[in-house]
């Protein structure tokens, strides 16, 4: 059977192109990274959804960004307040510098160790926070170099990065993934989710999310702080 390396943070992107993987019929081996997140509410999101689609197996990587003068992100240094959402177009705090490279660097290595031809990352560049690494021409980069950096490139046998969502609004990705059966239930976006996956409902996760299940008009199962 193929198989495919899958990032899996344990929110509803990653969590709809696992189900597209298991689909397609990839033998998944799903990759989550512990990075110095001030939640760990998502990690416990994506070993559900690793348990509930039956991955081969379940990497997470222990890999503390924060350890890095607070790794310059509102997600990982306790200093800087996670932001509630608002309409900009400037990059805002809660981008993790480099985090997108970091972590389909580390893919790349696993997908060369297990001969995977395919990685699937769950970047969106239509309903996102301005990060410079979910545009379509860093995944165009990060493809020549995989190709260019690995010994299964230079043997004409590249690793492929997908990002099926790359060009789907949140409303076409969840209309997507429960058309494939994925239970959203199971999955955690906030940045700032209680230990009990409990979601906050104003960070720019929050909204992204809340406005993508209101414009497919589907029910939303998450669960929020009551406020």
């Amino acid at each position: 059977m193929k198989k495919a390396v899958i990032l899996l943070s344990g929110g509803l992107d990653s969590t709809t192109c696992l189900a597209l993987a298991k689909k397609q019929g990839f033998a998944c081996y799903a990759m989550s990274f512990s990075y110095g997140q001030k939640q760990c509410a998502e990690l416990l999101a994506a070993q559900n959804v690793a348990r509930h689609f039956g991955v081969v197996k379940h990497e997470i990587v222990d890999l503390n960004i924060a350890q890095l003068d607070g790794g310059g992100s509102a997600l990982t240094d306790p200093q800087i307040a996670v932001p509630e959402y608002v309409e900009t177009d400037i990059i805002p705090i809660t981008y993790v510098p480099a985090r997108n490279t970091i972590f389909l660097s580390i893919a790349l290595g696993w997908a060369e160790i297990l001969q995977a031809h395919t990685i699937f990352i769950g970047i969106s560049a239509v309903d996102y926070s301005n990060y410079p690494d979910c545009r379509p021409e860093y995944l165009e980069a990060f493809q020549a170099m995989a190709t260019l950096a690995t010994k299964t490139g230079v043997e004409a046998k590249p690793v492929h990065i997908e990002a099926p969502l790359l060009h789907l609004s949140k409303a076409e990705t969840l209309t997507l993934g429960l058309s494939l059966g994925v239970d959203y239930s199971l999955t955690v976006s906030c940045y700032k989710a209680s230990d009990e996956g409990l979601a906050c409902g104003h960070c720019a996760s929050c909204e992204l999310r809340k406005r993508g299940f209101a414009a497919a008009a589907v029910a939303d199962p998450t669960r929020y702080v009551l406020s």
